[in-house]
């Protein structure tokens, strides 16, 4: 491993250090010392890379929400008309449900910050934005909104649930939100 300054890699290890440390103890569990531990850099390179926590805190959860709006794209930059759109989504709330336990965490200590702290609200508003844009690639803008919430909700059900809802659910729900008219019989 680089030593000093000339080691490249040390910032970007102490933002995934910084994520780990968050999914497995909370915000409230992280500092600087155990991020730097973690990282397997000199507790100085905390000072030297970042003005503070609230910095590294906004760093890792930035790069964390590109990593969210990444999966999002995987599932709805393919898809061709509006049935295949459909299936897209059904699929991405299946993987962010049964998918990293870290990620599930990751977004829920994202949320509770942005619930008390005006600086967080911004980075889940420019997320939440980033999600709708691509969904608006196949949906209308309310209904790509409808879609987004729907998308968190189920995600968070399956995910916690002792006995998570089948796919079938799922596609029923983005049906009804994506078919005009509302609820179809």
């Amino acid at each position: 491993m680089a030593t000093g300054h000339t080691d490249p890699q040390r910032r970007e290890r102490i933002l995934t250090a910084t994520l780990d440390l968050i999914a497995e103890e909370g915000v409230a569990g992280v500092s600087h010392r155990k991020i730097a531990t973690r990282a397997g850099v000199p507790l100085g390179s905390m000072t030297y890379h970042f003005g503070g926590m609230e910095e590294v805190l906004r760093e890792a959860f930035g790069r964390f929400a590109d990593h969210i709006v990444g999966v999002f794209d995987a599932y709805l930059a393919a898809p061709e008309g509006p049935e295949q759109a459909r299936e897209a989504v059904t699929d991405l709330v299946h993987a962010l449900s049964e998918g990293s336990r870290r990620d599930l965490v990751l977004t829920q200590e994202l949320y509770t910050l942005a619930a008390r702290q005006p600086a967080y609200r911004e980075l889940t508003d420019a997320w939440m934005r980033r999600s709708r844009d691509h969904l608006e690639k196949h949906f209308a803008p309310d209904t790509a909104r409808q879609l987004d919430a729907l998308i968190e909700g189920l995600t968070l059900h399956r995910a916690l649930s002792r006995e998570p809802h089948e796919r079938a659910l799922t596609a029923e729900a983005v049906r009804r939100i994506t078919t005009a008219g509302g609820v179809s019989r």
